[in-house]
């Protein structure tokens, strides 16, 4: 290991005093420090936010010393010192207490920290007072830092969570409610969260939050940019190859101007030295993952948005573009100003493998989680072109798909599960290939081989062979001088399994 690498750490001050690598982002807190204001930041987690929030904490407490070789250091008048109301609405117990319970037992503790005495019963009245009290005492304004605001959201969206989760909005509205008119009393406001809720829904009664997480100013504030990979990392880029660290864990963008790598995944892979999904693997809301299942969006290279279908979060009303997109598992790819009209696609290598067998392994019920063991095992059955243990092993696959999911005329289902396999083989692979005479319902092309495959359900694979000849789906690449091969799948619903497969090179 060629430097300390901070996994996992979110104290800026623990972080200095034992000398982990710290990539300087001063100069996004010197701007925000410096001019105050009311600020909200969306980005997907383990992104550095909390880091983020403690490194403004530390100026706000003058802690010169932590900042010796950054943006800040000569720029700040250290001598000042700020009150701060800090909370991270993820360790403040809200699942065991109660969300409202909890948020009072934090203003009570903070009020013990400065020595003060509370008199009102209510979390918003509480937080009001104390804001106005600590103004008063210290005759410095206020500076309220909230991380993880949506957490008590976030944690309770499955499918029988709701009430939860909307009873814990209705009760962060009234907290919020308050800090508008305390404006007097505040130096800054500073809210992280991975999601986006609607104005109304959350801050309505807060209308001067600035938004910045679409801000081109702040789109470096969190990850790690291509120019800062090579002032702090340049040793570690001597020794791996930086075009794969690239493709795996960089491509993150909230302005289609600055990519930045996920930090996470990219200092883990410092340290372990391989290629892993890192970042995926600490926790992939199941709700999430239910939801793209739902809504069959398991092709996302292409996804098309408008900024307002991105850019809120509606408990009644979940879209999974939006979570997606909030989330980090999708990201910015192209903007077309004539439409207004956004294409956005995976962010990296990363996200793509761990998203697709995830989706697989919901797609099949796999409780075992051993889809990516059956796709290696499909792509040696096309190499060495072995129907019958290919035809096995696709039954292996759909071997625990639910009984009421093998239903009639529901062939889209299994060509989704399909794709998804390809997809995860690293193949190239289209699906639903249009031509001049038909849509074919997947190209794949393995090595210097061509598949074209045909999906059908209660028929026959003699049908699937005959469509994918007489539609001439393989034509277009006849002149490619490469093996063609037609593959015809018929599923049976009785059999609730794949009956027949065909190869036939063509």
């Amino acid at each position: 290991m060629i430097q300390k690498y901070p996994i996992s750490i979110q104290d800026f001050e623990k972080l200095r005093s034992q000398n982990f690598v710290y990539v300087d982002k001063t100069q996004f807190a010197f701007q925000l420090a410096d001019i105050g204001g009311s600020y909200f930041l969306s980005r997907p987690r383990r992104f550095g936010k909390s880091l983020f929030l403690s490194t403004l904490a530390c100026i706000f407490e003058g802690k010169k010393e932590l900042f010796e070789n950054t943006f800040i250091y000569d720029k700040w008048d250290w001598e000042q010192r700020f009150p701060i109301i800090r909370i991270s609405f993820s360790n403040i117990g809200h699942q065991e207490l109660g969300l409202e319970q909890a948020i009072r037992k934090r203003l009570l503790n903070i009020y013990l920290e400065y020595e003060l005495e509370a008199v009102s019963h209510s979390i918003s009245q509480l937080f009001k007072e104390l804001i106005s009290l600590l103004h008063k005492k210290y005759n410095q304004k206020v500076a309220v830092l909230i991380d993880e605001y949506d957490k008590p959201i976030i944690d309770n969206l499955g499918e029988d969570e709701i009430p939860i989760a909307l009873a814990n909005q209705k009760t962060l509205k009234i907290f919020y409610s308050i800090l508008k008119d305390a404006d007097p009393h505040l130096k800054l406001v500073f809210i992280t969260g991975v999601s986006k809720f609607t104005q109304v829904s959350i801050f309505s009664d807060l209308n001067n939050l600035f938004d910045m997480t679409l801000s081109s100013r702040f789109g470096g504030i969190c990850g790690i940019t291509q120019q800062e990979l090579k002032d702090y990392f340049s040793q570690e880029l001597s020794i791996h190859n930086q075009d794969d660290i690239q493709n795996w864990y960089n491509g993150y963008t909230w302005d289609m101007k600055t990519y930045v790598y996920n930090p996470f995944s990219l200092l883990n892979f410092f340290i372990e030295g391989k290629f892993k999904n890192f970042w995926f693997k600490t926790g992939t809301p199941t709700f999430l993952i239910e939801l793209a299942k739902k809504e069959k969006l398991y092709k996302l290279n292409k996804v098309q948005s408008t900024e307002s279908q991105f850019d809120t979060f509606d408990i009644n009303n979940l879209s999974s573009k939006s979570i997606l997109f909030q989330t980090g598992y999708l990201t910015f790819k192209s903007y077309d100003s004539s439409t207004d009209i956004y294409t956005l696609g995976y962010p990296n290598k990363e996200v793509k493998q761990s998203y697709l067998e995830a989706l697989t392994n919901a797609f099949t019920s796999n409780q075992e989680n051993n889809a990516k063991i059956l796709v290696a095992e499909i792509r040696n059955c096309l190499i060495e072109r072995d129907t019958e243990k290919l035809k096995e092993t696709i039954n292996s696959l759909f071997a625990s798909v639910p009984y009421d999911l093998w239903k009639k005329d529901n062939e889209h289902f299994y060509h989704a599960i399909l794709h998804l396999t390809f997809k995860m083989m690293g193949i190239y692979t289209l699906s639903e290939v249009h031509s001049s005479r038909g849509r074919m319902d997947a190209l794949v092309q393995l090595g210097n081989v061509i598949y074209a495959f045909e999906f059908k359900l209660d028929k026959t694979a003699e049908i699937a062979i005959q469509q994918i000849k007489d539609k001439g789906y393989l034509e277009p690449f006849r002149n490619e001088s490469k093996p063609l091969f037609a593959i015809g799948v018929n599923f049976s619903t009785e059999m609730k399994a794949v009956e027949e497969i065909l190869v036939e090179e063509v």
